[in-house]
């Protein structure tokens, strides 16, 4: 008989939506992430009980601590997992986990964790997380001070890879964020699809238009509008431009007020606390991967090795194929993300199945790196709702950089979790480099992609990657001329010839 002490199992799944038109009346981070915690543990019917038996307390790190553009101006958490652990009375959890950034972390967590149960490392976990963005934007338009501040003491563990998405040439050509590095994605993609402009536009509203239509039906969904393709393609005053060529409807929603939780444990412990056995889902294989980690490395911008190793590595540790899912949650924080994994995993953007079971980052809600969470607490309503069914969750972090997967089901695994070295397939993507950069480019050059930006005036800047006559990779912007902005949103500019001057770390391009 197996050891079920070393068989993990997820028991309970909790996401909160607050829409507290009041910011003063609404829920801070933390507190909503509690919610959700104790929505988690009234899910897997032991209520509050099985906090006292958590050893670990994983908190994903919140947008505030990750990103420039969200830095909260009300105060921060100075150690957020054991602030929460105080507040659900999780008194002998003394793994207090904080995340380091990443929309992959969610499941690159339940992929440890799993692996620490069924070694015998740890019992009982949450893993939860939470953002009330947009409350804190309704306080800052309305000039109200907030206290987000809180400091229980000690210091929290790490988990991830502390290392920023962007490099210093990167920084200074002002790519320093997704939504800068995903249109220049999106850009490579339509070139090698071979489509115009206004085919691509038209074609990234019909796949989204899929997962708005998901949004309208979930009662936790941000955006229920059910947007048509032609409304998500469609530039207007209501959906301007962010990085040519995405509109509004085609980013990831951060404004939102969203927490999710997922509580886990073994076999064992899940019989004790009388957990029905209809709650248990499990986790039947998982992969965890990274591409180079700049943009500026990549061998192209229109595909992902280690997306396609990841899903080499989820579908063979469980012995199911990507048809053999019956659903599907994609990571979907721009197109590129969806497109470029449907190519890697063999997946029709026209799947029957649907790509989402929330609706995805744009219109369910896009809360900073915990959309995960609440996809993997979509997921195990939907295949125990179907006992024996199989759905599939992909995460992803930085810029199409990291990369995790896991496979989910009621059914109980055959044999014990047991995930193979990840080293060999890394070494092997770590090896196939993109090529080489010129950080000082001057000459004859043509460009390889390129985005235009918007800000709240209008057109902003250009970025793009070019190739020198040596084949030599550089960044650049262009001159700021409203004009040539213009065109390269209405003219195709993907492989237009030109001359790159540098002065003072930046690169500048002039197309012919």
């Amino acid at each position: 008989m197996p050891d079920e002490t070393r068989i993990p199992v997820l028991v309970g799944a909790g996401q909160i939506t607050q829409r507290e038109p009041d910011p003063a009346a609404a829920l801070p981070p933390l507190d909503l992430t509690a919610q959700a915690a104790r929505a988690a543990a009234d899910d897997a019917g032991s209520g509050e009980k099985i906090f006292s038996l958590l050893d670990t307390v994983v908190q994903i790190r919140s947008f505030s601590d990750t990103s420039w553009r969200f830095t909260c101006p009300f105060g921060r958490y100075a150690n957020p997992p054991k602030s929460l652990a105080i507040r659900l009375g999780a008194v002998n959890a003394k793994r207090l986990v904080y995340t380091l950034p990443g929309g992959n972390m969610p499941q690159w967590c339940i992929n440890r964790l799993c692996g620490m149960i069924a070694r015998g490392e740890a019992g009982a976990a949450l893993v939860a997380g939470g953002e009330s963005l947009a409350t804190q934007k309704a306080a800052q338009r309305i000039n109200l001070e907030l206290d987000w501040s809180e400091d229980p003491g000690g210091t929290p563990e790490e988990w991830g890879i502390a290392k920023r998405g962007w490099s210093e040439m990167e920084d200074r050509h002002k790519m320093a964020g997704a939504i800068f590095a995903y249109p220049l994605v999106e850009n490579a993609i339509r070139a090698r699809q071979g489509q115009s402009i206004a085919e691509h536009l038209l074609s990234m509203g019909r796949l989204l238009s899929g997962f708005a239509k998901v949004a309208a039906a979930n009662p936790l969904a941000d955006r229920r509008q059910g947007f048509s393709a032609q409304e998500i393609a469609t530039v207007s005053e209501n959906n301007p431009f962010i990085g040519f060529p995405y509109t509004k409807l085609m980013n990831a929603n951060a404004y939102i007020d969203q927490a999710a939780a997922l509580i886990l444990t073994s076999v064992a412990n899940a019989r004790k606390l009388g957990i029905p056995q209809d709650k248990w889902v499990f986790l039947h294989g998982c992969g965890d991967a990274h591409d180079h980690w700049y943009l500026s490395d990549r061998i192209n911008y229109y595909s992902s090795p280690a997306m396609r190793a990841v899903a080499e590595q989820v579908t063979s540790m469980s012995g199911k194929t990507i048809d053999d899912m019956d659903f599907l949650d994609l990571y979907s924080c721009f197109p590129s993300a969806v497109e470029i994994a449907c190519a890697e995993m063999g997946i029709a953007t026209s799947d029957p199945r649907g790509l989402t079971v929330t609706g995805g980052l744009p219109y369910f809600g896009g809360p900073g790196n915990n959309y995960v969470t609440h996809a993997i607490a979509e997921m195990m309503d939907r295949l125990r709702a179907r006992p024996g069914s199989y759905g599939l969750v992909t995460a992803n972090g930085n810029y199409v950089t990291k990369q995790s997967a896991g496979i989910y089901s009621t059914d109980m695994p055959d044999g014990p979790f047991a995930p193979p070295n990840p080293e060999p397939y890394q070494a092997r993507i770590d090896a196939d480099k993109g090529p080489e950069v010129a950080e000082r480019a001057e000459g004859e050059a043509s460009i390889e992609t390129y985005t235009v930006m918007h800000g709240r005036d209008g057109l902003a800047y250009a970025i793009l990657f070019g190739r020198l006559g040596d084949g030599r990779r550089f960044i650049a912007n262009t001159p700021p001329d409203p004009d040539l902005l213009l065109d390269m949103e209405s003219q195709d500019y993907m492989g237009r010839r030109g001359r790159v001057s540098s002065q003072e770390g930046l690169n500048t391009f002039r197309p012919a």
